[in-house]
C-alpha cells in the first residue's frame, strides 16, 4: 500500500496490464484503475477483427477488470452483450484471480453500413447482463441492463444505480498506437485504459440517496440528493481526458495522483492480469462425450469432428472413434 501524497515518482509503477485499487478517504471514494497494452494485443490478435469490432470489445474488457477484480471470492465475473445492433454479441469473461478473456460476433454487411463506431451505435438496441459466478453448488448473481443507445460507461453507472444503489462514475478510452521502425512497416498494437469510482462513506445516513419519483408528475426539483464529496470526486473523474487512460507515459499511478493529490490517494497492490483461456483438450472432449451419438455424428466433417473455441479460436480435432464405447 503506498500513499500518493508527494510526487509520485517516489512509488513503484505495476506498469502495463495491472489493475491499481485506490481509496480517496477524504471524499469517501474507493475505486480501481487499469491501463491494458500487451494483454489486449494478444486477445485482439486471437480474432483479426476489423477494427471498429476490436475497439468494443477492448472496451468491454477494460470495464470487465475494473468489476472483476472487485471479486473478493473465487468465482468469475461476465459481461455479456445480446442486441440488435451491428455487434450482435459481447462475452468478456473474468476469472479470479486474474484471467481474462472475451470475443465478439458481428454481421459484416451491418458493421459496413453502420455510420458510427461508438459503442451505442455498434451495440443497438437489446440487453447487457453482468453476472457473478461463483462455481458449481451456488447460485449466480445476475445484473441486467437495457441498452437504449448507451455506450458501456453509462452502463456501468446505470449498473451500480439500479441494482446496488451505488453512486459510480466511470472513464474509459481505447487507443491505436502505431510503433515506427527504421527500414520496416510501423508496428499496430492496441492500448485501453479506464477509471472507476464509488461513493463508499461508512456512515450509513451519509450514504442514504433520496428515492426517485415513482410516475408521472414528478416535482421537478425531484432529484438524488447528491453529497458534496461525491460531487467534487465525479467532477474529477470526469475531467480524465481519452489520452490520459491510453498513454504510457501517463500511469495510473500519476493519473490518481493528478485527480486526488489535494486529499491524498491510498494506492493498494496492483492485480496483474493475464490473457488467458480456460478451454483445454480434455474439456472439449468431455463435452463432446456428453453428447448423443447421433448428434456427434452430425458433427463429423471429413473423417473428424473439429471444435473452435470462440475465446482464442484453438482447434481441436478427434475422430469419431474417440467416442466409442466396448
Amino acid at each position: 500500500m503506498s500513499e500518493l501524497a508527494g510526487a509520485p515518482l517516489s512509488i513503484d509503477f505495476a506498469g502495463l496490464d495491472a489493475v491499481i485499487p485506490f481509496q480517496v478517504e477524504p471524499l469517501d471514494i474507493r475505486g480501481r484503475s487499469v491501463q491494458l497494452g500487451p494483454l489486449l494485443d494478444k486477445i485482439l490478435d486471437q480474432h483479426n477483427y476489423p477494427a471498429p469490432v476490436s475497439k468494443l470489445l477492448a472496451e468491454a474488457i477494460v470495464l470487465t477488470v475494473l468489476l472483476g477484480t472487485s471479486l473478493k471470492f473465487s468465482g468469475k465475473f461476465i459481461l455479456q452483450t445480446q442486441t440488435d445492433g451491428p455487434v450482435s454479441m459481447i462475452i468478456t469473461d473474468f476469472q479470479t484471480p486474474n484471467s481474462v478473456r472475451a470475443y465478439a460476433r458481428f454481421d459484416e454487411d451491418a458493421l459496413a453500413a453502420c455510420d458510427s463506431d461508438s459503442a451505442a451505435a455498434l451495440l443497438g438496441n437489446g440487453v447487457l447482463a453482468l453476472t457473478i459466478d461463483q462455481g458449481a453448488h451456488t447460485q449466480r448473481y445476475q445484473g441486467i441492463v437495457q441498452l437504449d443507445g448507451i455506450g458501456l460507461e453509462e452502463v456501468a453507472r446505470r449498473y451500480f444505480r439500479q441494482s446496488e444503489q451505488i453512486p459510480t462514475e466511470v472513464r474509459i478510452a481505447v487507443g491505436e498506437v502505431l510503433t515506427r521502425r527504421e527500414g520496416a512497416s510501423p508496428v499496430h498494437s492496441w492500448r485501453a485504459g479506464g477509471i472507476i469510482a464509488q461513493f463508499l462513506p461508512e456512515s450509513e445516513e451519509r450514504a442514504r440517496q433520496r428515492d426517485l419519483h415513482g410516475g408521472d408528475g414528478a416535482p421537478e426539483d425531484d432529484e438524488f440528493s447528491v453529497d458534496d464529496a461525491w460531487a467534487e470526486a465525479q467532477a474529477l473523474v470526469q475531467t480524465v481526458a481519452d489520452i490520459e487512460l491510453t498513454d504510457s507515459e501517463v500511469e495510473p499511478e500519476r493519473l490518481l495522483f493528478r485527480l486526488f493529490n489535494e486529499h491524498g490517494v491510498r494506492v493498494f497492490d496492483s492485480i496483474a492480469l493475464d490473457a488467458k483461456c480456460g478451454c483445454s483438450t480434455q474439456k472439449v472432449e468431455n463435452v463432446l462425450a456428453g453428447l448423443s451419438a447421433q448428434e456427434r455424428e452430425n458433427s463429423v466433417e471429413n473423417g473428424a469432428i473439429s471444435v473452435k473455441c470462440e475465446f482464442c479460436s484453438a482447434t481441436y480435432e478427434f475422430s469419431p472413434g474417440d467416442f466409442e464405447t466396448a
